[in-house]
């Protein structure tokens, strides 16, 4: 039998990891971003493209808008990412059925939900001040959501029957 099983989550572990920090690191390069484009309006938005037409004060708004919700996202993606850090640990002690992972992976769901929400708030370009923002419906995320609580309650109830299994023996 392979033993890729300890090597994966090994590697699910520093990949989890790494992310925490890159995330950190893009909080604070959003937060450095916007504090410069409140100290230094012009030069900050000219080398985002946005440039300094008298026009374009909506657009910086926008602009700064979405930093502030990057900036709210931040936390929780940190949310998510430790959430999966500490289920990882419990599948490498062999016990993932626990109801703590249950609660786990529900309060990930709401913040994978509350995620989306901010994506669907960052939209708020117009005809009048354009921002090319790749975001757009998918149905692959909001399924996600959806798995992330259909899954909270399958290790619930698998946490339940491990209980009532120990209890019986």
């Amino acid at each position: 039998m392979p033993h890729s099983y300890p090597d994966t989550l090994a590697l699910s572990r520093r990949v989890l990891r790494v992310l925490i920090i890159l995330n950190l690191l893009m909080g604070a390069f959003i937060l450095a971003l916007l504090v410069a484009s409140l100290v230094s309006e012009g030069p900050v938005m000219r080398a985002l493209g946005a440039g300094t037409a008298p026009g374009n004060s909506r657009l910086f708004v926008g602009m700064r808008l979405i930093m502030v919700i990057g900036l709210c996202a931040v936390p929780l993606v940190h949310f998510v990412l430790t959430r999966l850090l500490a289920i990882v640990d419990t599948v490498t002690v062999g016990n993932p059925f626990v109801v703590a992972n249950a609660e786990r992976l529900k309060r990930i769901a709401w913040a994978v939900l509350g995620l989306e929400l901010s994506a669907v708030a960052a939209g708020v370009s117009t005809t009048a001040t354009p921002l090319h923002i790749s975001w757009g419906f998918s149905l692959t995320r909001w399924l996600a959501v959806l798995m992330l609580f259909v899954l909270a309650r399958v290790f619930e109830q698998g946490a339940r029957m491990r209980e009532d299994l120990e209890g019986t023996v």
